[in-house]
């Protein structure tokens, strides 16, 4: 049984950081795809990033570009997410998740079998 347990999120201000983080627990495989999700009520849930737990190859959201950064621990299985010049659509419910590995579907949130129970990250302006 995969578990994953993220923590971190919180309430900022606009400009600030935050650190998010997701303990994964169980069959942890390598090979694999770990991702950063949000969503809003109301919202489809969006990919913001992915990366290869096997290696550097990482994916982000547009919107998200040269703001936040994704990173794995492949020792601890640690995955990360530091989010800087935070603005306030970034406020969502984050989820991290875990999957096959498919360089073509990092973004889609069926490519994911396992996710976590989410973070609340609320950005004011």
């Amino acid at each position: 049984q995969v578990q994953l347990v993220e923590s971190g999120g919180g309430s900022v201000q606009a400009g600030g950081s935050l650190r998010l983080s997701c303990a994964v627990s169980g069959a942890t495989y390598s090979n694999t795809a770990r991702a950063w999700f949000r969503q809003v009520p109301g919202k489809t849930r969006e990919a913001v990033a992915a990366i290869y737990s096997g290696g550097s190859f990482t994916y982000y959201a547009d919107s998200v570009k040269g703001r936040f950064t994704i990173s794995h621990d492949n020792a601890k299985h640690i995955l990360s997410l530091q989010m800087n010049s935070l603005k306030p659509n970034d406020t969502a419910m984050y989820y991290c998740a875990a999957g096959p590995w498919n360089r073509d579907r990092l973004s889609v949130s069926d490519q994911y079998t396992y996710w976590g129970q989410g973070t609340q990250v609320t950005v004011s302006s």
